[in-house]
């Protein structure tokens, strides 16, 4: 894994990759239209420029056997900027010459120099392996026969060539400079993510002192937070376990000192006969108080690692409670504790593992019997209720006239031990993780659980499920998991 990960290339190298690339591209794509563009309009406008000289040539040319000074100063002034001339003659006798310059002579085939002499004037743009390369070509009549003016593409666009190798330099130095600029953003949109999976990686070593700057773009930014909520809640959660296994180590030795204690003065003969039974009872009360324990230790950690299995199938919770309530009751009788059982009429049709179900109740219950005082009322409660945007819902509610929790307790009542460390030695109290029991089988069936006060002066513990739909056929099944065919949903 190590090594595959060492291979990856990193998010930095392949931004700084993209945004030169886009640099690149955009700059030869600008550079190769620019240029195109550029040379196209540099070829025209040779060919224009030729055009205007041979109209005007052809405007003063005069007849006559020698030209003028002014045609003298005209040729040199074209010869200047390599433009070749020629001159088109008809002898009386019908013969047809062409002089001039060499390439101003081989412009023309044949039949066009006698189109020339009809009065037709020519603007080309040959590309034949004769005149060597691209010739632009502007042939006029004239009164004494005919004039050709003839300019290599190279000397026409010799200006202009220049001017485009300054434009590709240009473009090359803009693209170097993009491609410096695209570094530095890559880097810098980069450095934000470096830090974040150095902190990630800091946490997954064990550090949770990390904090990253939550910088850079919104993304990158939430990200950031992200980590730090993270790390701050791996901090939280961590430091509640560390209090957590102090707690339940505390715990555990006071029941295992008093086993230990007891076992070896029976050992050594300490006892006297006639407290052997006192001293069994003992040995057997905390045997079971630290077999209660490990079961909750347990338990919860089988929830917390969801191997336990749950099996939802449909229960009626108004007969599930009347069933719960029928062994509540005569726990609450024995210990003078009045128990009331408030439920609907109708069924309450919910999917629902009943053994879980049933244990997450009975924990509950176990609970405000624990805690109320003799003459104090215990109530389970089964209704339906409306929950967000209307939709059904059932409760079933344990309420005790115990001396209830504070509005501080609330928030933390289903967190392990700490209720427990607030109240012990204050209240009778258990393991300090039966609420945090209660909290992951109800979440775990897809309900939740609330706690707050309860109108008998003690606490209330709410669980909350979605009612299902009733359908006929459907059978209510009991906690044991037994389904009566004789009682239906409906």
């Amino acid at each position: 894994m190590s090594r595959r990960r060492g291979s990856r290339t990193s998010l930095a190298t392949r931004i700084a990759a993209l945004a030169v690339a886009v640099a690149l591209l955009t700059s030869l794509v600008v550079g190769v239209i620019s240029i195109r563009l550029l040379r196209v309009a540099s070829e025209q406008t040779a060919q224009r420029s030729l055009a205007a000289i041979a109209d005007e040539a052809q405007a003063t040319a005069t007849t006559g056997p020698s030209p003028s000074v002014g045609q003298n100063r005209a040729r040199k002034a074209l010869q200047s900027i390599n433009v070749q001339i020629g001159v088109i003659r008809s002898s009386p006798d019908g013969t047809v010459s062409v002089g001039g310059d060499a390439l101003a002579r081989r412009a023309l085939t044949t039949a066009q120099v006698r189109q020339v002499l009809d009065g037709r004037s020519f603007s080309l743009r040959l590309d034949r392996g004769e005149v060597g390369g691209v010739v632009y070509v502007e042939a006029r009549p004239t009164d004494a026969g005919g004039l050709v003016l003839a300019q290599r593409r190279g000397d026409a666009t010799a200006l202009s060539e220049q001017a485009l190798r300054q434009l590709t330099w240009s473009l090359l130095a803009t693209a170097l400079v993009a491609v410096v600029l695209a570094l530095l953003v890559a880097w810098r949109l980069a450095l934000p993510l470096r830090r974040t999976a150095s902190a990630a990686s800091a946490l997954a070593e064990g550090h949770r002192d990390v904090a990253v700057p939550e910088t850079g773009p919104r993304e990158v930014a939430e990200v950031a937070g992200s980590v730090n909520r993270l790390a701050g809640a791996l901090r939280h959660s961590e430091a509640r376990q560390r209090e957590f296994l102090l707690s339940v180590s505390h715990d555990l030795r006071t029941p295992l000192t008093a086993i230990t204690g007891y076992a070896e003065s029976l050992a050594d003969g300490v006892v006297p006969p006639q407290r052997v039974p006192e001293v069994g009872a003992v040995l057997g009360t905390e045997a079971a108080r630290l077999q209660r324990m490990v079961s909750d230790l347990l338990d919860l950690a089988r929830l917390d690692a969801q191997e336990v299995s749950l099996h939802p199938v449909p229960l009626d919770l108004a007969a599930f409670a009347q069933e719960a309530a029928a062994v509540w009751a005569q726990r609450c009788e024995a210990q003078t504790v009045p128990f009331h059982l408030e439920r609907t009429p109708g069924p309450l049709p919910v999917l629902a593992d009943p053994q879980r179900l049933r244990q997450a109740v009975d924990g509950l219950l176990e609970n405000a019997l624990r805690v109320t005082p003799a003459g104090r009322p215990i109530v389970l409660a089964a209704r339906p209720a409306a929950g967000a945007g209307g939709r059904a819902e059932a409760v079933v509610e344990v309420r005790d006239g115990g001396p209830g929790l504070t509005d501080e307790d609330l928030p933390v009542a289903f967190d392990r031990s700490v209720l427990f460390e607030r109240y012990r030695g204050v209240r009778q109290v258990g393991t300090g993780l039966g609420l945090a029991i209660v909290d992951r089988i109800v979440t775990r069936l897809g309900g939740r659980v609330e706690a707050g006060h309860a109108a008998e002066g003690g606490a209330r513990f709410t669980v909350t499920l979605p009612l299902a739909d009733a359908s006929p056929g459907s059978g209510v099944v009991r906690s044991d998991g037994v389904q009566p065919p004789t009682v239906t949903i409906g």
